[in-house]
């Protein structure tokens, strides 16, 4: 967990020029978006600290406590600025009720991100000494120069066998960044598309425009001529074993918002409906799968599986009885075998990928897929997921409605 000594959070709430606080008296009129921002700068470290930054509500910009009750909801609502997608990559932080001479507060613990820079809507946010502004050409050009020093996932490693001409440049330009940056920021134009790649994490740097894995996936016209696993492989079988006749097969390929598109038609073709006349005055429809469900558990696995030591793409086997939707690569992080799929237990294996889904409008919010699929299933009358978990893949089962 992301924390700092009670002496640490003291000096710091004191501090009026230190660049690694920002205080809040409590959470209404503009402080939520001040915060966001704050934290999204804290991500940034953009004077190289190198430590956390904090954002504290409950104090006044003198730094003195005014006395506010830190309950669950004030809780909840600071770690929801992580999951509602607004501020991307997601930010490393902890959300704590902490005391500053003897009073409650609540603190935002933000730790530098790996792999900067991090955007708040579309801006890139920083501070140094108590300026507080949005990056400019250079300051964004420092923060890309920065993800070479750190310990990149793995969807940021550089692609040796692609260049720079496999990327699709209408597809980044016409359709990629005009959601992942503001509008503002764009209309600008300052930036060349070599420094914009670099920036949204599609290619190692400006000095060494190499594609990253995940500019491979987004933008490249068949990433499967690079990373042999990035396709999802569909089976619809006419019984209920592998050894079935099959009647649809498909291996779905392509970019990344191509993949997803041709697989939300995919499964909506095989989603079959019934409809009740007689026990109701009105008519009843029901389905076999809720697509809901289905649309979360796909990207789910392709969100989280692992691109490192397999060329294994994702599977989904529609049998007559089920449907199941199996993820190369095991639990991940702080996510165990015990845990997958509890409320509030979440960590990504492809942090940028999970930011590109959003940035395409394949993801409202993060972590709660699962949930969400359940609540679907359940609200059709379907039986509860079944999870298969080894170091190796997940599995989920979803059976037929009876």
């Amino acid at each position: 967990m992301i924390t700092i000594s009670d002496d640490e959070l003291e000096a710091l709430a004191t501090d009026l020029e230190s660049d690694r606080v920002e205080r809040k008296e409590k959470l209404a009129g503009d402080a939520p978006t001040k915060l966001r921002e704050a934290i999204c700068a804290f991500a940034n470290d953009l004077p190289g600290h190198g430590k956390p930054g904090v954002a504290i509500v409950g104090l006044n910009d003198a730094g003195l406590p005014v006395g506010i009750t830190v309950d669950d909801a004030l809780l909840l609502s600071l770690a929801d600025m992580r999951s509602d997608g607004s501020i991307l990559p997601l930010p490393m932080m902890a959300v704590e009720r902490r005391h500053v001479r003897g009073k409650e507060v609540a603190v935002v613990t933000v730790a530098p991100a790996d792999a900067p820079p991090v955007k708040y809507k579309g801006r890139t946010y920083i501070r140094v000494g108590p300026r507080r502004a949005i990056a400019d050409r250079q300051e964004e050009r420092v923060l890309n120069e920065r993800r070479r020093f750190r310990d990149l996932p793995f969807d940021l490693q550089p692609v040796r066998s692609a260049k720079l001409g496999d990327l699709n440049r209408r597809m980044f330009e016409e359709e990629y960044l005009p959601s992942a940056v503001a509008p503002d920021v764009l209309a600008a134009n300052e930036r060349s598309y070599e420094e914009r790649l670099a920036a949204t994490r599609m290619t190692f740097g400006v000095a060494d425009p190499t594609p990253t894995l995940l500019g491979v996936l987004v933008l490249a016209v068949r990433p499967q001529d690079f990373v042999p696993g990035a396709y999802v492989q569909f089976l619809r079988i006419d019984g209920t074993a592998l050894g079935d006749p099959i009647i649809d097969e498909e291996a779905v390929d392509g970019a990344l918002a191509q993949q997803l598109r041709r697989l939300d038609d995919k499964l909506r073709t095989h989603v079959r409906a019934s409809v009740d006349l007689t026990s109701a005055a009105l008519e009843i429809k029901t389905r076999d799968y809720p697509t809901e469900a289905l649309d979360q558990l796909v990207r789910n696995a392709v969100m989280h599986r692992t691109y490192e030591g397999t060329h294994a793409p994702v599977r989904i086997n529609w049998f007559n009885d089920r449907v199941e939707i199996m993820s190369p690569g095991g639990p991940y992080g702080v996510v165990t075998r015990e845990h997958f799929g509890e409320p509030g237990i979440t960590d990504y294996r492809n942090p940028s990928l999970a930011e590109a889904m959003k940035v395409l409008g394949f993801v409202q919010r993060f972590g709660v897929g699962i949930a969400t699929a359940r609540r679907a299933l359940a609200n059709n009358g379907n039986p509860p997921i079944e999870w298969t978990i080894n170091d190796r893949h997940v599995l989920a089962t979803i059976r037929r409605r009876p």
